[in-house]
């Protein structure tokens, strides 16, 4: 059995490090959980949350899986939700996917992964809804970029429309729901302006998000 010493000796040259720097960081943080975002991203090890917004522990709720979608039926993704928007009030949900996603890739050069496949089955339904707007591209890059982009879309509308987040709006809560994406070549995030607070913005924004991501193709 091979050991992983080599991680608990960096988790302790890192814990230094920190208390190095502010020797009342821990303790805080052990204390409070305040943070004002969550971010639902994919389990990607090269899309870190807090590392790619520069944020330290304690600012961004996470919660990560496959090709970062949101399932109306997946109790995992709705309690995190749910407790962060219930509980812990956070102010923004950020739905973050990213170019270079192996789900993604999967799906649009339909190459089998197992039983992954059966989560990738949501984001076949993504492929197929907006099958007209992958007409014309003609690189494998290009369709896989353009799914992302899709996808992060879709996604932010699913969130919008769970009962959480709806019940939120109807509490007059200030909660906003973001759909950005992420370059892995060079780190740097881009925004698809889709940025929901209220149920009456969800048709228009979500109309111009597709129209731009159509239309545009400097982000590719």
């Amino acid at each position: 059995m091979s050991d992983l010493k080599h991680l608990f000796e960096a988790n302790r040259k890192w814990s230094e490090k920190v208390r190095r720097e502010d020797p009342q960081f821990f303790e805080n943080l052990a204390h409070q959980q305040e943070p004002h975002y969550l971010w639902i991203g994919c389990s990607d090890s090269r899309v870190p949350a807090n590392q790619i917004t520069g944020l330290v522990p304690g600012d961004v709720f996470v919660h990560r899986n496959v090709a970062n979608l949101v399932v109306h039926t997946d109790l995992n993704a709705l309690s995190v939700i749910q407790y962060s928007v219930e509980v812990i009030g956070i102010k923004h949900i950020i739905v973050c996917g990213h170019y270079g996603c192996g789900g993604v890739q999967a799906v649009a050069m339909n190459r089998e992964l197992g039983l992954a496949d059966n989560w990738l089955r949501h984001l076949r339904d993504v492929e197929e809804k907006h099958a007209g707007a992958m007409v014309g591209l003609k690189t494998q890059e290009a369709r896989s970029d353009r799914l992302c982009e899709l996808n992060v879309i879709e996604q932010v509308v699913n969130v919008c429309q769970a009962t959480i987040v709806q019940n939120a709006w109807r509490r007059k809560s200030d909660l906003t729901v973001h759909g950005w994406i992420y370059r892995l070549t060079d780190g740097l995030l881009h925004d698809l302006e889709i940025s929901v607070s209220d149920p009456s913005e969800l048709e228009t924004h979500y109309k111009g998000a597709l129209k731009r991501v159509e239309q545009n193709s400097t982000l590719r």
